[in-house]
């Protein structure tokens, strides 16, 4: 077989169309092929051309060895708002109120447009290190269009594949979404929509009475653009604006309904018959109190499920972690439902394979991607990962591969990353990316809020007040104590 084994300075100076080879590893296709334990896949290009074992490799093709590893799909984000990227962490110890309250009230206006780009940028770059290939930036913080500019820009910077998901907590949709300003932004820069880089427009439904949202779905509908909204949000939307949707005729197929974790029996099987797609973000409504993660609920439902990561103000851009919450919320409220009914779990509804899927080909789904990513289909496009690492003693041995993704390995395990057939990370190490510049802007950005905010405020806004505890009493304690006292 010709080939040569690769290092991160060939693929540094790769020539466009090198074939490239995955060999030996445990291949997750996500597709019917199935999982194929020792197998190939060969990508020419900017396309998968095989996937089998022993396969022969053109002349010249460099070979990638993924033996001991899992090659699997590049893994799809359906929601994330990477403009809140600067403020890694800040929110760590926040309830959904304190987010909407920093935000949306207080401080979300003061990021200026390079402070969108400083969060976007390093987001991208976070993505496509953990494997991440295809995002949807939830991007709400748009307050004008230099704002905008500022998001697409960023996106642009990096090799990954993205969703720009237009939109404005500062505003209402109904204005903003119709207005000639956003529809010239968008003839600009996405005429000719590629699966590089799209659109939508992200907006919630509040429930007034006289659906003031309409508009902005109109506008969607004029534009050729999908719709995301944070739907069965406690205490933000609920079912009034399901059936706002329903009755004027918005609830399609395009349409992706993230968390949804609050409606009733009847809004979800309104979502199930439009043939629409529900983002899960696990880690974020199990601590945050959107509501109770609904993965449980949807797939009883037949609605079908993506995944999503929400904001690094919280979290990080690890789907691992992500796979890993849904799938240990689900069985939990599995078992929680059953114990009510005095019974007992004797095997999981959920596998570990389903949450595998539901973050690669889920995610391609409900982005109408399905056709170009999400799997490792000869004729695809070549997103591709590999999950390995010689050094750690987690990655050996591979018994159940989905499983060993989902519990056992993490973003610190992926190897390669493959996007559109460019490799953009190689033995662990990104390939030509400016991470200082991402360091200095986003330096940049945290100097600005910190000057914004001051130094009192900042410190009150990261570390909120514990809330008042009672303690329940114990009798037995009690009855010790009345005992030492006689």
């Amino acid at each position: 077989m010709s080939g040569d084994m690769v290092t991160r300075e060939r693929f540094r100076s790769l020539a466009p169309g090198t074939p490239v080879l995955f060999q030996g590893g445990t291949v997750l296709t996500m597709d019917s092929t199935g999982v194929l334990e020792g197998a190939d896949v060969l990508v020419e290009g900017e396309r998968i051309m095989a996937v089998g074992r022993h396969l022969p490799a053109p002349e010249g093709t460099v070979v990638v060895d993924a033996s001991g590893g899992i090659v699997m799909p590049g893994m799809i984000d359906t929601h994330r708002h990477m403009w809140q990227t600067a403020m890694r962490g800040f929110g760590a110890d926040w309830t959904l109120s304190q987010y909407f309250v920093f935000y949306y009230i207080n401080w979300g206006k003061v990021f200026r447009p390079e402070d969108v780009y400083a969060g976007n940028l390093l987001s991208a770059i976070e993505a496509i290190d953990a494997g991440v290939t295809t995002t949807v930036d939830w991007s709400h913080g748009l307050r004008t269009i230099d704002h905008a500019e500022g998001a697409l820009e960023a996106l642009r910077g990096v090799p990954g594949r993205f969703v720009l998901a237009y939109g404005n907590i500062f505003g209402a949709p109904w204005e903003w979404a119709p207005s000639s300003e956003l529809r010239d932004f968008v003839s600009r820069h996405f005429s000719s929509p590629t699966d590089m880089l799209g659109c939508q427009l992200a907006f919630d439904v509040t429930g007034q009475p006289d659906f003031p949202e309409k508009a902005a779905f109109e506008a969607a509908r004029d534009l050729g653009l999908r719709v995301t909204t944070h739907a069965g949000v406690w205490g933000a939307t609920d079912d009034k604006g399901i059936v706002q949707m329903a009755e004027h005729g918005f609830m399609t197929d395009d349409v992706t309904y993230v968390h949804a974790s609050t409606l009733s029996e009847d809004s979800y099987q309104r979502i199930a018959a439009s043939g629409a797609h529900a983002s899960v973000a696990s880690e974020s409504e199990a601590n945050a109190g959107q509501g109770f993660p609904t993965s449980w609920q949807l797939r009883r439902h037949g609605i079908p499920i993506s995944l999503s990561s929400d904001t690094s103000v919280w979290w990080s851009a690890d789907m691992f972690s992500a796979m890993r919450a849904t799938l240990n919320i689900d069985r939990c409220r599995e078992h929680q439902e059953a114990h009510g009914r005095n019974e007992t779990c004797v095997t999981s509804g959920v596998r570990a394979d389903d949450v595998v899927r539901w973050a690669t080909i889920g995610g391609a789904e409900a982005l109408g991607l399905d056709h170009a990513v999400g799997s490792l289909t000869p004729g695809k496009k070549a997103d591709v990962v590999l999950v390995k690492n010689d050094r750690s003693p987690v990655m050996f041995p591979i018994l159940n591969p989905c499983g060993h993704v989902v519990f056992q390995a993490g973003r610190g395990d992926v190897h390669t990353v493959m996007v559109n057939g460019r490799v953009v990370k190689h033995d662990h190490e990104l390939i030509g990316i400016d991470l200082p510049k991402a360091r200095h802007v986003v330096e940049s950005t945290v100097e600005h809020i910190l000057s914004e905010l001051g130094e009192t405020e900042w410190a009150h806004a990261m570390c909120p007040a514990l809330p008042e505890s009672e303690e329940i009493p114990n009798p037995y304690l009690a009855a010790r104590r009345q005992g030492a006292r006689s």
